[in-house]
């Protein structure tokens, strides 16, 4: 089997990285790429915006099974495009990657069917959202409408902080045109989880458990980023809880999406809160997550590309899909900056000398000889232990040597739980 594999970030590395243990996968190439990916994987000079010349590339080249890694060529509609010409592709249809694409639409969504997520309202007049926002108590949680790559949430602990975050979203346009519409959500206390199901469109068969570190610093402080490390499983999501979960979060999301003429097939990702009243929905990606992926795929024991044509040939209920009892950590080291301004083109060095856990590359490319650094986050350091300890401490050894200018990390993932 011929593969690609759209995206050229840590999570692409971690999708490539498991498909390449499967017998059925005989070619691997990746669009675009990235420093990292180039040793495992063929790269190909195409974005993965670039819908035609993706689509183009995999007929000229007989890929078999295309695995779109971000949000954006969903959003864009690449699956449509790409069946409509009778390629075999593994993601959700335009009308069913709304659930990422736009907040307003899954949070209607969710108050429709009864899914358990925090009270809302949606806005598009700027005056009236800073009019309402303290009526939502404080903090309060203010969110861009549309793709943001996972920065469009600013938690405001003032009305200040709630007027200013809504003016950076829908005045100064932060995030573009994600901006022309906000959610604002009260704020929901408790522990998260991030739970990631492989769905068919009528059978969901959710994966290990993991939790996502979104602040940039050490104790949950500073902005929100895509993520600066995961661990699996996550601590606060046992046994009682995921039944809780499949019964009134998962399955009746794969349901509604029926119902509304939107069929699900690929990931679906639940964000999901952990509070006294039990579990509750924040968010829903329509992917992979990341970083969550470069933890939760070391612990996948079945054959990611048998599981992938069960999702497409919409016969999932066939499969049995095993994991590990291990634990998992990743770790994300970032540019200085990051998630705001940062500088790229600083050589990684030591990146041989880490070699007990697996190194994903996120943010780099491969320029003169050289690793060097290519975006805010930049690599990813997982690993695999019989407990959360032992996994971080494999992860933060090899961290420890490898270095760039600027370089930063948190260090306390695995640790604040």
């Amino acid at each position: 089997m011929k593969v690609l594999v759209v995206g050229s970030g840590a999570r692409e590395h971690a999708i490539i990285w498991k498909l390449l243990q499967s017998p059925k996968v005989s070619y691997i190439c990746c669009a675009p790429g990235n420093g990292g990916i180039r040793q495992m994987a063929e790269c190909v000079n195409i974005k993965a915006d670039n819908v035609e010349g993706l689509c183009r590339f995999a007929k000229n080249n007989k890929i078999d099974l295309t695995v779109v890694g971000p949000e954006l060529p969903l959003s864009l509609g690449i699956v449509d495009y790409f069946q409509s010409r009778g390629l075999r592709i593994f993601g959700p249809a335009q009308n069913a990657a709304l659930l990422e694409s736009s907040k307003a639409f899954a949070k209607d969504l969710m108050q429709k069917y009864d899914i358990p997520t925090a009270r809302y309202k949606t806005y598009e007049d700027a005056a009236l959202a800073r009019m309402d926002a303290e009526s939502f108590g404080l903090p309060v949680v203010i969110k861009a409408d549309g793709l943001a790559a996972g920065k469009g949430v600013i938690i405001a602990g003032t009305k200040e902080e709630a007027v200013k975050a809504i003016d950076d979203i829908m005045m100064d346009k932060h995030f573009g045109d994600a901006g022309n519409k906000v959610v604002i959500e009260e704020f929901l206390q408790g522990k998260e989880a991030s739970i990631l199901a492989f769905v068919d469109g009528k059978t969901a068969l959710p994966m290990v458990s993991a939790q996502d570190y979104k602040r940039v610093f050490d104790n949950d402080k500073g902005l929100n980023t895509g993520g600066m490390g995961a661990i699996s499983p996550a601590p606060h999501y046992d046994d009682k809880t995921a039944a809780i979960a499949m019964e009134k979060i998962i399955i009746p999301t794969v349901e509604a999406m029926n119902k509304e003429g939107r069929p699900y097939r690929g990931v679906l990702y639940f964000g999901l809160m952990i509070t006294e009243n039990g579990p509750k929905v924040i968010e829903y990606n329509c992917r992979f997550g990341d970083p969550e992926t470069e933890a939760v795929l070391l612990r996948l024991e079945s054959d990611l590309a048998e599981i992938m044509e069960a999702v497409i040939e919409e016969r999932l209920h066939e499969i049995d899909v095993e994991w590990n009892d291990d634990a998992a950590v990743c770790v994300v080291m970032a540019s200085g900056g990051y998630p705001e301004n940062y500088e790229k083109g600083h050589e990684i060095k030591g990146l041989t000398a880490a070699e007990e856990g697996i190194i994903f590359h996120a943010g780099t490319k491969y320029a003169d000889g050289k690793v060097v650094t290519d975006g805010g986050r930049v690599l990813v350091f997982s690993a695999l232990g019989s407990s959360l300890d032992e996994a971080r401490e494999v992860a933060y050894r090899d961290m420890g040597k490898v270095s760039f200018t600027g370089c930063h990390y948190r260090k306390d993932i695995g640790l604040l739980r």
